[in-house]
């Protein structure tokens, strides 16, 4: 089992571009698409697309798409339930493929919502094989909490 953390996901949308981006100027989609990303849920969908056993950890309300599209792909994952929406990242794509990219900050997560992440980590990691701590942190997370996290996972 490998389990991954993804404190800050968002859902990924990529507009196609008919030609180069014009700033300024009204310009219509080719095409759009939409997925549930950040790091660690980058990783836990190609393992699950390879057939490995992978838990996804991450925040999301219930009714967020972020896990709505976790649970449309066959990604497992476990949400701490929080109040604010995920972020939404845009990925504007021109046919010779360049690509400008929009992210979204995400939810400010109270000191007490962090913990409950950690401790949800925890949980989920008891046994595994590999745990993959990744991607970007929202605001106002502590800078060290990834090594704080390592130390945690490391004493149990």
């Amino acid at each position: 089992m490998i389990v991954t953390f993804t404190a800050n996901p968002s859902l990924d949308r990529t507009v196609a571009l008919p030609g180069p981006l014009e700033r300024g100027e009204v310009q219509r989609a080719v095409s759009v698409s939409q997925e549930s990303g950040g790091k660690g849920v980058n990783v836990s969908r190609a393992l699950v697309a390879s057939g490995m056993e992978t838990i996804a950890v991450l925040p999301g309300a219930e009714s967020d798409p972020v896990l709505a599209g976790l649970l449309r792909d066959g990604v497992p994952f476990a949400a701490l339930p929080i109040d604010e929406p995920l972020r939404t990242n845009v990925a504007l794509t021109e046919p010779g493929g360049v690509t400008t990219k929009i992210n979204e900050p995400g939810p400010v997560l109270s000191a007490e919502q962090q913990e409950a992440l950690i401790a949800l980590l925890l949980e989920r990691a008891r046994g595994a094989s590999w745990v993959v701590l990744a991607g970007s942190l929202p605001p106002g997370f502590p800078a060290d909490f990834y090594a704080t996290v390592t130390a945690r996972l490391r004493s149990t």
